[in-house]
């Protein structure tokens, strides 16, 4: 698959930044243009996000043969992975896989190991409740959302994906349908087997706990040069 990519810079190391459920490489566009001074970065929209493709198949083999596809197509002999969230565990994923197309490996706010979908699920199911036809509005449309989703920087986030279709009817970028049915796939990390001798770094968020003590030990268990910073 062809994958979506904004490019910033056209010098030093490759850089593919792998965003989160939901998300696109437009939103790690801020801090690619700083990273930019330093690398050439490319912003990737995984498939049924962004502007990327939609399939009917979503699962991490498939999304890191997409990444290889990217890869080879831009002829990158090795680049530095920077995954956050679900991009971090294609990244992590693709490290295991394909280590000899990979240079370093930067993990934000995710572990090597199984999560819960529960929460993203029941959100999947509630938007697929709502006809975007019935809205003419981006405001209607975040009113609805707030009444389900309290958090406003977790609807300003979901809101960038929407936009105008051919027949200006509002539209979600990522594709609804098939991640309600396949999220389930996104739960695990059984890709992880083994060392991954890659030196990778963990970002740990301050105010998250998606990467715990228990979890340091699972990472030094699968990563034989990691470091890690909060």
């Amino acid at each position: 698959m062809k994958l979506f990519s904004k490019i910033h810079g056209d010098k030093g190391q490759d850089l593919i930044i792998i965003h989160g459920l939901f998300g696109m490489g437009d939103n790690w566009d801020t801090l690619a243009k700083q990273f930019s001074k330093y690398c050439k970065v490319h912003l990737i929209d995984l498939r049924n996000h962004g502007r990327s493709p939609q399939a009917k198949e979503f699962n991490y083999e498939l999304m890191c043969e997409d990444v290889l596809e990217y890869i080879e197509q831009h002829n990158i002999q090795k680049a530095i992975l920077l995954g956050h969230s679900l991009g971090g565990k294609v990244a992590m994923k693709f490290a295991f896989t394909y280590p000899e197309k990979t240079e370093k490996l930067i993990v934000a706010d995710i572990a090597p190991r199984k999560y819960s979908t529960d929460y993203h699920q029941n959100l999947l199911q509630k938007l697929s409740r709502l006809d975007l036809k019935d809205f003419t509005k981006r405001s209607e449309l975040e009113a609805a959302l707030s009444l389900f989703i309290e958090d406003a920087g977790i609807r300003l986030f979901l809101l960038k994906n929407l936009y105008r279709d051919e027949y200006k009817n509002f539209a979600w970028r990522f594709n609804l349908e098939v991640l309600l049915e396949k999220i389930s796939n996104i739960q695990d990390a059984s890709f992880v087997n083994g060392v991954c001798a890659i030196p990778t770094h963990f970002i740990r968020g301050g105010n998250s706990e998606y990467i715990t003590s228990a979890d340091e030990l699972l990472i030094n268990k699968h990563f034989s040069d990691f470091s890690m910073a909060t």
